[in-house]
């Protein structure tokens, strides 16, 4: 499984970004789809997710500004980040969860995108 993401860069403080994370090579189910984030000097956290039944969870920190959306047709995910503030600076990964015919668990990662908010 491979996943490419695209779309980050710099962007003033109240701009906006739309990340996109395509996964090739699934052969089962995808279950999750999300994105994560890592500052400097800081862990990675969850930004959002969305599940195959479309339900989403979001980070408080970016509720309201940021929407998760996904393509099953393209195994496809998008982040569209909306009045990007500096703390949003990081490098985003995207992950994806596949499920297998027993239910077992594989998580993918994609290889990070910087999004630098700043002035």
């Amino acid at each position: 499984v491979q996943l490419q993401a695209s779309g980050g860069g710099l962007v003033q403080p109240g701009g906006s970004l739309r990340l996109s994370c395509a996964a090739s090579g699934i052969i089962f189910s995808i279950n999750a789809m999300g994105w994560y984030r890592q500052a400097p000097g800081k862990q990675r956290e969850l930004v959002a997710d969305i599940f195959s039944g479309g339900s989403t969870n979001y980070a408080d920190s970016v509720k309201g500004r940021f929407t998760i959306s996904r393509d099953n047709a393209k195994n496809t995910v998008y982040l569209q980040m909306n009045s990007l503030k500096p703390e949003d600076t990081a490098v985003y990964y995207c992950n994806v969860v596949e499920l297998d015919g027993l239910g077992r668990r594989s998580d993918y990662w994609g290889q990070g995108t910087l999004v630098t908010v700043s002035s």
